[in-house]
Formats: C-alpha cells, structure tokens, sequence
C-alpha cells in the first residue's frame, strides 16, 4: 500500500465512519451488559451462531472470528460454560477434538440481541451509509489518479 498525504476532508470522513461504526458497536456492547453478558461474550456467541457452512464451532475458530490469541479465547469459552452459554462436545471420531455447541439459554440472549442489532442498524444505516459512501469517494478517486 502506498503512502499519500491524506486532505483534512480525507481525514473527516474516516473519523465520521469510525465515529458512525463506534455508535453501532457500542449500543451493542450496552444492550449485552444489560442481559449479563459481557461484549466479548457476545461476540462468541454471535461467531459461534453465525460460523460458515462447514467450519466446526472450535476455540481456534472463536479466536479467529475475535482476532484474539487462543488462550484468551479459551478464557472466554471456560467463563460461557460457567454461566450456562456454552456446552463442550466430543466428536465420535477424534475424542481430542472439541466442539463448541449453544445451550437453549444462549440462543434466547443471542436472538434477543440479534433482533436489537437488527433495528439498531435499520434506524443508524444511512448514516453509516453516507459515512462509507463519503469516505471510499475520495479514496477511489486517488486510486484513480495514481493508476493514471
């Protein structure tokens, strides 16, 4: 990637993008406290819900959904199976592999959160929209330029 001088109005739409996707994350983050889990929590949950066909819900896969190191992880899946979110299942198979599975409690919070998210990016939207849209035009018209 090169480096070029960015405009101050370069510079004001990615704070406003940033500032627009903090509002969206951050709603998401008080709406999980309020049902007793913490936003990381959450995240599992939502990664483990929402993994691609074919991927085996797995702590290495957790940690890679989060981008955080698989100790930490661990930490996270060990403190959801405390709290009655989480259940660890063996395979048949391969008695080392561990599967990640969501208990009947974990689905409920994950749809009432799912269904928050959900009108909160209905009503924050074309904010976030415009804040892309403001943000990627200057950007592809440098792109642009330098391919010229």
């Amino acid at each position: 990637m090169k480096n070029r001088c960015l405009t101050l109005v370069e510079y004001q739409c990615l704070t406003e993008l940033r500032h627009q996707i903090r509002q969206y994350l951050h709603a998401g983050e008080l709406a999980a406290r309020r049902l007793g889990l913490q936003p990381r929590q959450h995240e599992v949950l939502l990664a483990i819900k929402g993994l691609p066909a074919g991927i085996r819900p797995r702590v290495c896969e957790v940690a890679e959904q989060l981008q955080i190191q698989h100790h930490s992880a661990v930490e996270l899946v060990n403190r959801l199976v405390s709290a009655g979110y989480l259940k660890r299942q063996r395979e048949n198979g391969d008695r080392r592999e561990v599967l990640l599975a969501l208990t009947p409690k974990a689905q409920r919070t994950l749809g009432h959160l799912a269904d928050y998210h959900y009108s909160e990016l209905t009503e924050g939207a074309p904010e976030l929209a415009v804040a892309l849209r403001k943000t990627l035009r200057p950007a592809a018209r440098a792109q642009g330029a330098a391919a010229s």
